[in-house]
């Protein structure tokens, strides 16, 4: 697994388990766990994954990730380098697509999909290196497998291969 893999990880479980009021307070949380990053990579990280602040049942404003909501569009250059930094290979079978990543990436592609708006992506499920995405049945699962090569900046010669 990669160390911004390991990173972001552990941002996301921090975030999960612990109450984190700051970037800073990361930064430090990290820290304690042998996990070197500065406030402007942990920015990036909570950027990459999702996460808002809330307000906590105690009025503090924490760090939190949402749950799915559908009108949360994520910018096409976020998109953008996050299939280009984490997508490995983009391959299809009828409306099914299958995403590789580096191991523990899915989860940050699958998210940044899910809130992309890519037009015929249903949804995304995603294990560990890998993710399955669903196209809709006017777009097809060739065409969405192109759209999201191009967006990972794949070679699109490898595109026969899923067919």
């Amino acid at each position: 697994m990669s160390a911004k893999a390991r990173r972001q990880q552990a941002v996301t479980r921090l975030i999960e388990s612990t109450e984190i009021v700051s970037q800073a307070q990361l930064v430090e949380q990290l820290s304690t766990e042998g996990i070197s990053a500065t406030q402007a990579t942990v920015s990036r990280d909570l950027d990459d994954i999702g996460a808002i602040k809330i307000r906590s049942s105690s009025g503090q404003s924490i760090y939190a990730l949402p749950a799915f909501v559908p009108d949360r569009v994520a910018p096409l250059d976020q998109l953008r380098r996050v299939m280009g930094e984490w997508v490995a290979e983009v391959t299809c079978s009828g409306s099914l697509v299958v995403v590789r990543t580096p191991p523990g990436c899915a989860h940050v592609v699958a998210s940044a999909l899910d809130r992309s708006g890519v037009e015929g992506l249903i949804g995304t499920v995603a294990g560990d290196d890998t993710m399955l995405c669903v196209a809709s049945e006017e777009i097809g699962g060739a065409l969405l497998a192109d759209t999201l090569r191009e967006l990972a900046g794949l070679d699109s010669s490898n595109e026969e291969r899923g067919r």
